[in-house]
């Protein structure tokens, strides 16, 4: 007896092909993340959690694993009986008998009752275990702490241990006296939520007015590491970058006593450090050593010492300091720094001072 597949079976077969080549596809990615070209040592050209850098980011992401992994295995089974049922039990052309109606099987219904229950079981045990792993409630021994405070649009990184406060970019050592050392950031907000994430490094932590959150990472491979706020935060959400630089022990501690010294004192941009002076910039920025002592804006002291302005909308060089000090405005629409009407003359003074902040 000839037998032919039905449109709908046919369908169904077709996505269910579909279906797989999807999830071959998908699980092929990671490989290709794994090997990526990198920026910088361990960091790759775009954040992704498939190249963890960090013990808490290796947790998540084996966790992720083993989710996809018993869903794929759910997935293979399932369409597998689809698969065999279309092909095995399919219609004949001129068959019109009633297939067979059977009704209730104990040993099915417990299969379909227990397995799930006890899949669910594990994925709740697994994943709490690894959440309260990653979630420390208080700093890990000899960690390195850190209290980060989000801003519209900006990073503001204190450093309580050395005393001194610095800007979008975070700084830490991959390893103090020979071992690891892990970092515990305390997130605070100073205006509305944000959210810090680095993926190589540690899964995403919301960063919120009038409350603290603490996340915990510990870096297992220098480079430079990049992020983003997670958290809609207004206009220039997407302008709210975030740069990890890790360093060898040695290399960090002397960018930490770079980093508690005061600011260049070069009498050749002298006008151009009294012009600044003379400006409303000393009211929300920082350069110690002079008498610029605001709080509301990014710390100046070692300006130059980053390698982007304005979290990371662009780099650090001359031309956009130039254009940023003329009106921040054209490069970060909505940011709260003025423009503050500077001459041609005028930018160009306060930009050659700028540039000694090393």
């Amino acid at each position: 007896m000839s037998r032919r597949i039905t449109p709908a079976s046919r369908r169904s077969l077709l996505r269910g092909i579909a279906i797989a080549m999807l999830a071959a596809i998908f699980l092929a990615v990671p490989e290709a993340w794994a090997t990526a070209p990198i920026c910088e040592n361990g960091a790759t050209a775009s954040p992704t959690m498939f190249a963890p850098r960090s013990v808490p980011a290796k947790m998540i992401l084996d966790l992720s694993w083993l989710v996809w992994g018993i869903c794929f295995g759910i997935f293979l089974i399932m369409e597998g009986l689809i698969i065999l049922c279309i092909f095995k039990y399919r219609r004949a052309k001129d068959d019109d008998t009633e297939a067979p109606q059977i009704y209730g099987s104990n040993p099915i219904e417990l299969a379909w009752t227990i397995v799930p229950t006890l899949i669910v079981f594990v994925l709740f045990l697994v994943s709490a275990r690894t959440i309260f792993e990653i979630e420390k409630t208080s700093a890990p021994e000899g960690s390195l702490e850190i209290t980060v405070i989000g801003h519209q649009w900006w990073w503001e990184f204190d450093y309580p241990e050395y005393g001194f406060v610095t800007a979008n970019e975070l700084h830490v050592p991959a390893t103090r006296d020979g071992k690891r050392v892990p970092i515990y950031l305390t997130l605070e907000s100073n205006d509305v939520i944000h959210s810090f994430w680095v993926p190589q490094l540690g899964g995403k932590t919301d960063v919120v007015p009038n409350h603290i959150n603490h996340l915990w990472l510990e870096p297992t491979m220098t480079g430079t590491y990049v992020g983003q706020c997670a958290e809609y935060c207004g206009t220039q959400h997407a302008n709210m970058l975030i740069t990890v630089v890790v360093h060898p022990e040695e290399e960090f501690e002397k960018w930490v006593a770079h980093q508690k010294t005061e600011a260049v004192d070069d009498d050749t941009v002298a006008v151009g450090r009294d012009l600044f002076q003379r400006t409303a910039c000393i009211n929300c920025h920082t350069i110690r050593g002079t008498v610029a002592n605001g709080t509301f804006a990014p710390d100046l002291t070692h300006l130059m010492s980053r390698s982007v302005i304005g979290s990371g909308v662009v780099s650090n060089t001359a031309d956009n300091l130039a254009i940023w000090v003329y009106d921040p405005q054209i490069l970060k629409p909505g940011c709260r720094m003025p423009s503050m009407k500077l001459t041609k003359k005028d930018v160009t003074e306060i930009v050659q001072y700028l540039l000694t902040l090393k």
